[in-house]
């Protein structure tokens, strides 16, 4: 995502994520593999609250299968 004016704000981030998630259809688990640990357990815990999905913070050098 790139921001048009200013610095980066997570905050404003993360509501421009969720926006784009509520008219998306539910995976079984979204994994969120980008960013800052503390801003993505964050996102993680909104994510589980709105629009109600499963989220995982992987841990360092976990592997995970997708099907």
């Amino acid at each position: 995502m790139r921001c048009r004016r200013g610095p980066w704000v997570p905050s404003r981030s993360a509501i421009r994520i969720l926006h784009r998630l509520r008219d998306a259809p539910a995976p079984h688990t979204t994994y969120l593999v980008h960013g800052e640990p503390d801003a993505a357990v964050t996102l993680r815990d909104r994510i589980d609250r709105q629009p109600g999905w499963t989220a995982v913070v992987p841990r360092s050098g976990e592997h995970v299968l997708l099907r």
